[in-house]
């Protein structure tokens, strides 16, 4: 892995002080016409003068300037900065979308190797996240374990210094481009459903998995599932303890519904564009005159700033380097219902012309956006799960009963 050539902001580092650096960097790192484009056109313009290819290739000064994860320490690729320094980072970056690569490793294996691993861990997998050198996925649901995740039955034996994994995982995004998975598998069948299962980091790249895309409704192959068949993880990539997979799967679990949160959550929304976009058309298209038409698109802008404000709290906990607790759940109900609100409306507004198009046509975009948004209410956490969390964990209300409370995982029905 290429050095880091981090940038001179540190913790002790005044936020305008900071700001001054970064906006110099982008002056001399940027190209020159994404920089005008940014300021004369923003996103939308953007969009239209930098391609995937050319992102690519200019992606590494960013990677390496300490700018993609902050507050991450600097010995890892980040700048250990706190939080006030880190969201003024984020706001001089914010024109010029500046999308951060290997998003499941920064938001879910990331941090949670920072939190749970060990100096060796730490050192070998965290710099290569930072650069997506090596790009992860999760390998946490599974055909008969999805709102259930913890009666998952994927199976890891001991032998030797080496655990052999057995079988099948599913809805698992960028499985076919990554290098390595976080897994999640059973090593205790003797116990409880959630006492026996431990934390796998899985390189990708060996025998043993059968790696198949899924076509989603979209006609996109974003997810995969996978056949697990005999792959093999060493001691040293078992993350915490043995057996103890589950705590730490909570944390990662909270890591991944704020990155699907929407505004202010500091992931990288796939799933449509937001409030503001759709008041620009409703005013290209005269539609604003309609005052009826101007309450529904203010009702979501207000909602919308209310789940920003949320998401940014909780993204605070993050940056202060605690994993999120359950309040991530907040913002990821809020957002995933609201989301589909405004894809929905921006179908409205676009009429007739939803229905069939050319290529290249608006339509393309807003429908592909509705398209993707009926999955959001699933991914992450479903919302009737996401609801028994804020009631049982935040609210303080009472569990489901569980009529299999205290049994083996291998007692339980299935």
């Amino acid at each position: 892995m290429s050095a880091f050539d981090l940038l001179p902001i540190d913790r002790d580092t005044a936020v305008d002080e900071a700001e001054k650096i970064v906006d110099e960097w982008v002056a001399q790192t940027v190209p020159a016409v994404w920089q005008e484009a940014a300021r004369t056109g923003g996103r939308a313009a953007l969009h239209k003068i930098r391609t995937p290819a050319d992102y690519d290739a200019w992606y590494p000064q960013f990677a390496h300037s300490g700018l993609v994860a902050p507050t991450w320490p600097r010995q890892f690729g980040g700048l250990g900065v706190g939080n006030r320094v880190s969201r003024a980072i984020e706001t001089r970056l914010a024109p010029y979308n500046l999308v951060r690569r290997n998003q499941l490793g920064l938001t879910l294996a990331g941090p949670t190797i920072l939190t749970f691993g060990t100096d060796e861990q730490k050192a070998r997998l965290i710099p290569p996240i930072v650069t997506a050198e090596q790009i992860w996925c999760q390998f946490f649901s599974e055909p008969g374990a999805g709102s259930d995740l913890a009666s998952l039955a994927t199976r890891a034996v001991r032998d030797g210094d080496e655990w052999v994994l057995t079988g099948q995982k599913v809805w698992s995004t960028q499985a076919m481009v990554a290098d390595y998975a976080i897994c999640l598998a059973r090593t205790d069948p003797d116990a409880q459903k959630r006492a026996g299962i431990t934390y796998f980091l899985l390189n990708m790249r060996q025998p043993g998995l059968d790696v198949r895309p899924l076509r989603t409704i979209s006609g996109e192959e974003d997810f995969a599932e996978t056949f697990i068949d005999g792959a093999r993880v060493p001691d040293r990539d078992v993350l915490g303890e043995v057996n103890d997979g589950w705590r730490l799967a909570n944390a990662t679990l909270s890591g991944e519904r704020l990155a699907v949160s929407g505004p202010g959550s500091g992931g990288q929304s796939r799933i449509g564009s937001g409030t503001e976009r759709l008041i620009e058309r409703a005013k290209e298209s005269g539609q604003w005159r309609d005052r009826v038409v101007r309450q529904r698109l203010m009702r979501l802008w207000t909602d919308e700033q209310i789940v920003r404000w949320t998401n940014a709290r909780v993204r605070d906990t993050l940056r202060a380097g605690r994993p999120p607790g359950p309040e991530a759940s907040v913002g990821k109900l809020m957002y995933s219902q609201l989301n589909q609100r405004v894809q929905t409306t921006g179908v409205d507004l676009l009429g007739s012309p939803a229905m069939a198009w050319e290529e290249g046509h608006i339509a393309d975009y807003v429908v592909l956006n509705f398209l993707h948004s009926r999955a959001e209410t699933i991914a992450g956490g479903t919302t009737e799960v996401q609801r028994n969390i804020v009631g049982e964990r935040a609210l303080g209300l009472p569990r489901e009963p569980d009529p299999y409370k205290g049994l083996a995982w291998k007692d339980v029905p299935r």
